[in-house]
């Protein structure tokens, strides 16, 4: 039998006794990819009456754009005609436009940083003036961000925003794409986010370093967690994981310019640490078989190979279509109404394979595919 190995601390679940007997979502980041890709997954997850029994949605990144959406429409969201109506469609004209160059190129000769002009255009095409106390009060949504000056987790939630090395703030009224902007400010070029906050803000304080508390710089939620998995696995006893993080092609000739070479390492370093916590979390799973107190649950991920959880009524998803898809970019830029509709169709397919393969639910609708054509 696989050695037990936690992919974070369980101290938190120490503290109570163990984890929690809900249901957690955690949703990577990737970049367009990862936002069209976790929309397919949340649409199959709304379908199957899954969505709207979980605890606790925590997302990173590109996963983060897509989770504040469905937390701000949540209300509206008694339908799946509501659901493309008020989710679907929005991110995907968001999807339509290139957002990264530009906020770079305004950052470098206007005044404000470049991810305050990512926060602009999350405002103008999915979250207006919405602020975290917009979110729902259920499910908790938790938006993961880095604490460049901790290089721990900051999370931003309805009830408080927070860095246990730091300090807390309560029921902020933080603008809800500023948030999303700091779960996505992927280094080098779109971090970092500076949270303009002050001592006065804190309702606790944890860290004796008062500079701590004033103008806090935050990089992209990946940094620390690509999965977004901590703040679900501390907690709940069953835990869906999706993962949209890109392949790593070979480099035969790695580029030499410090932009690109950056570039280049820090993705070496996401694709090691996800890695890792995606053997630990399957691992877990497998261990988690009858055994009492240990975590159920499922992963798919956008490089998934759909025919290897042998589930003989899987939707059509052949792994050469679907490794195209994972090999998309990780960027805020413009992608065809083509790649939309596969990408959202291949989240959709792999989620609704491992949910009935893994972590099935009782009277299941068919799955079909959102839009023709699959993946």
């Amino acid at each position: 039998m696989a050695e037990f190995v936690e992919p974070v601390s369980p101290q938190a679940d120490t503290k109570r006794g163990g984890p929690s007997p809900g249901i957690g979502l955690s949703v990577s980041g990737g970049g367009y990819r990862a936002m069209l890709f976790h929309l397919g997954a949340f649409l199959r997850l709304y379908e199957l009456g899954l969505l709207q029994r979980l605890d606790r949605i925590s997302s990173v990144s590109g996963g983060s754009i897509t989770a504040a959406k469905i937390a701000l429409e949540w209300p509206r969201l008694a339908t799946r005609d509501d659901f493309f109506e008020h989710v679907v469609e929005p991110i995907r004209r968001l999807a339509g436009t290139t957002v990264d160059i530009p906020c770079i190129l305004a950052g470098i000769v206007l005044p404000g940083g470049v991810a305050d002009y990512i926060a602009f255009a999350y405002r103008r095409f999915l979250f207006g003036d919405a602020t975290l106390q917009d979110l729902p009060k259920a499910p908790e949504f938790v938006i993961n961000a880095t604490n460049l000056e901790t290089g721990t987790l900051w999370r931003f939630t309805r009830g408080y925003m927070a860095d246990y090395q730091v300090g807390e703030i309560r029921k902020p009224d933080l603008n809800l794409g500023s948030a999303v902007a700091a779960s996505s400010a992927f280094p080098p070029f779109l971090s970092p986010y500076v949270l303009r906050v002050g001592e006065r803000d804190f309702s606790r304080v944890y860290c004796k370093d008062r500079r701590l508390l004033s103008n806090i710089s935050l990089t992209d939620g990946g940094a620390y967690d690509n999965l977004g998995l901590e703040t679900v696995w501390k907690r709940y006893a069953n835990v869906l994981v999706s993962d949209a993080g890109a392949a790593l092609d070979f480099e035969p000739s790695p580029p030499a310019d410090w932009g690109r070479l950056s570039k280049r390492v820090i993705d070496i370093i996401y694709r090691q640490v996800t890695a890792l916590r995606k053997r630990q979390v399957i691992a877990s799973f497998k261990v988690a078989k009858g055994a009492p107190g240990k975590r159920r649950g499922t992963y798919w991920g956008v490089g998934s190979d759909i025919a290897h959880y042998k589930l003989g009524s899987s939707l059509p998803a052949p792994f050469a279509r679907t490794s195209e898809l994972a090999a998309i970019s990780t960027r805020l830029k413009r992608l065809s109404a083509e790649h939309q509709e596969r990408l959202i169709n291949w989240g959709y397919a792999i989620c609704d394979t491992a949910i009935r393969r893994h972590f099935p639910q009782p009277a299941m609708p068919p799955p079909i595919f959102p839009y023709p054509g699959g993946v």
